[in-house]
Formats: C-alpha cells, sequence, structure tokens
C-alpha cells in the first residue's frame, strides 16, 4: 500500500429507509436506484459497512486498511490509544421524507454490556428543512417514567413531546438517554459516535410493503432514558466568516462551523483526523502542492499527518469535526 497520506474520499454507502426520499439524489447529488434514500454514511467503520477510499493512489482500500496501516498517522496517536483500529465517528446525510421513529439511544456502559458497541451520541446541523417541518427533541415537560410509560401505554407519546420548527443551520446536540426523532421534510448532516444501536420506542403505527410493523425496543429504552436532562439541545453558535466556529465540543468529538469565502492558511493542532463536510458550495483543499475539491453533499477526511493545509472558495460553507 502506498505510504502517502492525502485529504481522502470515500464512496457514499446509501441506505433504503421507510421514512426516505429523493433529496440525497435530487440535492445532494448522491447517485442511487433505491426508492426511498434515507441516509448516506460518507465514513463508516460500522461492521458490514466500511467506508472505501474513492480517490487517489489508495482508491479501493477500505477505511479499516487504512487504520491497520496507518495507524496514528491517519487518526492521532491520542485517538489510536484510545480507539485502536476502529474508526471513533459515524458521518452521515439523513433525507426523512415521512417522520423518523420516536427513539433514543444508550450511554456507552449500557451499549458495551448489551451490544459491545460504543454508545450514540450525536449532532445534527439542518441543510435543507421545508415549511413547517420539524425535528422532535425531548419532552415538553417534566417527565417521570411512570407518567411517560403512561402515555406510552396510551398511544398519547405524542402529546409530551417536543415538536421544534426547523430551518437551515440549525443544530441539535443529541446526547444519549434523550428522546429524538427527524421529522417529515427535514435533512440533516449527522456527526455521531460510531454505533448502530437505536432503541425505537414509538413508529407512529406504521408497516412495510408486507403489512409488517418494525420492531420496537421499550424494554431496552426504559434503562436507557435520562429523564432529568436540561433542555440544552440547541446549539448556538456563531458564523464569522473565514474562521472556525465552535459549535459542540464533546468527549466524543468537536465540531464548527466554517464559512469560507477566501483562501484560508489552516493548521492542525488537534492530534487528530480532521473532517469537512460540505454542507453549501464548493471549495478546493490544497496539501503539499496537491488539489482535492469538495462540494455540496461531499465529505472529506484529512489524516492526522497532514499538518499544514489551505482551503480555498467563494462561497463555501463546512462543517469541521475532530476528535
Amino acid at each position: 500500500m502506498n505510504n502517502t497520506l492525502y485529504p481522502l474520499k470515500f464512496s457514499p454507502i446509501l441506505k433504503d429507509k421507510i421514512w426516505g426520499g429523493q433529496k440525497l439524489k435530487t440535492i445532494l447529488n448522491k447517485e442511487s436506484d433505491l426508492p426511498n434514500i434515507g441516509e448516506s454514511w460518507e465514513i463508516s467503520d460500522v461492521e458490514g459497512d466500511t467506508s472505501i477510499v474513492s480517490n487517489g493512489s489508495l482508491v479501493g482500500h477500505s477505511l479499516k486498511d487504512l487504520l491497520e496501516t496507518f495507524k496514528g498517522h491517519l487518526i492521532g496517536d491520542k485517538n489510536y490509544k484510545v480507539f485502536g483500529n476502529k474508526f471513533p465517528l459515524l458521518i452521515k446525510f439523513i433525507d426523512a421524507r415521512e417522520d423518523l421513529s420516536i427513539q433514543l439511544h444508550p450511554n456507552d456502559e449500557l451499549a458495551a454490556k448489551r451490544h459491545n458497541s460504543f454508545g450514540k451520541t450525536e449532532m445534527w446541523y439542518t441543510l435543507q428543512a421545508d415549511e413547517g417541518s420539524n425535528l422532535i427533541v425531548g419532552f415538553n415537560q417534566d417527565m417521570t417514567p411512570e407518567k411517560y410509560l403512561s402515555h406510552l401505554n396510551d398511544k398519547t407519546l405524542t402529546e409530551i413531546l417536543n415538536f421544534d420548527k426547523v430551518k437551515v443551520g440549525d443544530t441539535y446536540f443529541i446526547e444519549v438517554g434523550r428522546i429524538h426523532a427527524i421529522g417529515a421534510g427535514v435533512m440533516v448532516a449527522e456527526i455521531q459516535q460510531t454505533s448502530d444501536i437505536t432503541y425505537r420506542v414509538y413508529d407512529w403505527d406504521r408497516v412495510d410493503d408486507q403489512g409488517n410493523e418494525r420492531e420496537l425496543h421499550n424494554d431496552l429504552a426504559i434503562d436507557a432514558f435520562d429523564f432529568n436532562m436540561p433542555d440544552n439541545f440547541r446549539v448556538a453558535y456563531s458564523k464569522t466568516e473565514n474562521e472556525s466556529n465552535k459549535m459542540v465540543s464533546c468527549p466524543y468529538f468537536t465540531t464548527s462551523y466554517l464559512k469560507v469565502t477566501e483562501t484560508l492558511k489552516k493548521k492542525n493542532e488537534y492530534d487528530s483526523f480532521l473532517i469537512y463536510m460540505c454542507v453549501d458550495g464548493d471549495a478546493e483543499i490544497l496539501v503539499n502542492g496537491t488539489s482535492e475539491s469538495i462540494k455540496k453533499g461531499e465529505t472529506i477526511l484529512l489524516p492526522a499527518a497532514i499538518t499544514d493545509y489551505e482551503i480555498t472558495s467563494k462561497n463555501a460553507t463546512l462543517l469541521e469535526v475532530y476528535v
């Protein structure tokens, strides 16, 4: 394998979902014949869904191959000590033509014990939202397990949920143990721990083509709830052009908003890989005299070994992610 690392692109892994639509195709230019494209996994090390390099001399190699070969040069020495040959983040674009199920995710401890997995702390950035569409995050009143179960059993769960109207740029931090759902008409970029563990508590009584309802996980979910979480899920951030504006900083990832309208000389000082998700416009990333383009709907991984680089654009909006 070539031992020179460079800005890496991966082939999107597209997921057909009962609630998915066509915006990933029509707005983000993903190529697919799937009827209901719900998710595009941009960078994934989930078992059975490992990303494959689509550009440069490492084309065709999997993210797992790269980790085993390049170790800390790919993800940073501190990250390699913690995660070994497991990439710590799962990066997605999600299009909800219909409401997603009402769900929550377990914490690291529960997920490790039950599923041999990480927990699933995540963040949403709204790329597009139809008029009047919502995200569901948390409850609209103080909650106890007894009150929650009463509404769940009476099929009145939606009466106690918090519906937030959303617009482009609205950002939410979804901690483990918090009930949530992406509402119909919303497209988001999602940054999360590498985990595919979801506890589905209500699915709007819908059925698939065969008339079957999807499985619910209420027996598992009740122990995973944190009923005492404050309503601090909306992320306030500044949008100063041509500098990284911090959005979310948590033990699992740090994200920033970066609007680029000129050439920026950047330095990676984090002993971590950097990920850029392009949520609007297009840009060029220059490393050692070699340029790689990124446009709306694309994601690029800068290995930790790359410390100095430039980003050039007149109109790009990027999400910057590191661990």
